[in-house]
């Protein structure tokens, strides 16, 4: 199940944080900050490390990965991805969990899940992108070094959250396009030609 393109972020042109938020209203942010220093795909600073990816399982009861692993030390800040109200926090299995129910994404709500996490907000709460809603728990992890499991639902059904984040964040930036300089700007008739080598 695809997550509707208005929850997928802003519109172009929204300015980003330096704590990986977006904009003024902050409308997405990155859970946890990556610090350059973990290992497994990273990109700029603030984004953090994936360590393992979203694996749907086959069916309900089959093996899978129904979240993210974003890297993260244990007391790291974990903020809000985006807007929304607290429908959970305290402990599941021995894990310490925070939920967050997304603001204006349908019925039933898309819901974020942030594991383990030390919670400091509390039921009823409402957050927003970019805010502190706890920090990382001493664990149990099932990373080497720590990391924030996040998932994200749809009912019973689990989704990919990075698929919440905008295509610019996931790939650490915006695109922006530089003057080239020294090179010959093409001659007459030959827009859309390219030269042929024997």
């Amino acid at each position: 199940m695809a997550v509707p393109a208005a929850a997928r972020g802003p519109a172009p042109g929204t300015p980003e944080r330096p704590d990986g938020a977006l904009g003024p209203a902050g409308s997405r942010a990155w859970p946890v900050t990556g610090d350059g220093t973990a290992p497994g795909r990273s990109g700029r600073a603030g984004r953090p490390s994936v360590l393992r990816g979203w694996e749907p399982p086959a069916g309900p009861y089959a093996a899978g990965h129904r979240g993210v692993d974003l890297a993260a030390r244990p007391g790291a800040p974990v903020r809000a991805a985006a807007a929304g109200r607290v429908s959970f926090a305290g402990q599941v299995a021995g894990r310490s969990v925070v939920t967050v129910e997304l603001t204006g994404t349908g019925d039933p709500p898309l819901r974020i899940t942030y594991q383990p996490v030390r919670a400091q907000v509390a039921k009823g709460d409402r957050v927003a992108a970019g805010e502190e809603v706890g920090v990382l728990a001493d664990g149990p992890f099932h990373c080497a070094g720590g990391c924030l499991h996040w998932g994200l639902l749809r009912g019973e059904d689990y989704l990919d959250p990075l698929g919440l984040l905008p295509d610019w964040m996931l790939l650490g930036g915006r695109s922006r396009l530089l003057p080239v300089h020294g090179v010959p700007e093409p001659g007459p008739g030959t827009a859309g030609v390219s030269p042929v080598h024997p």
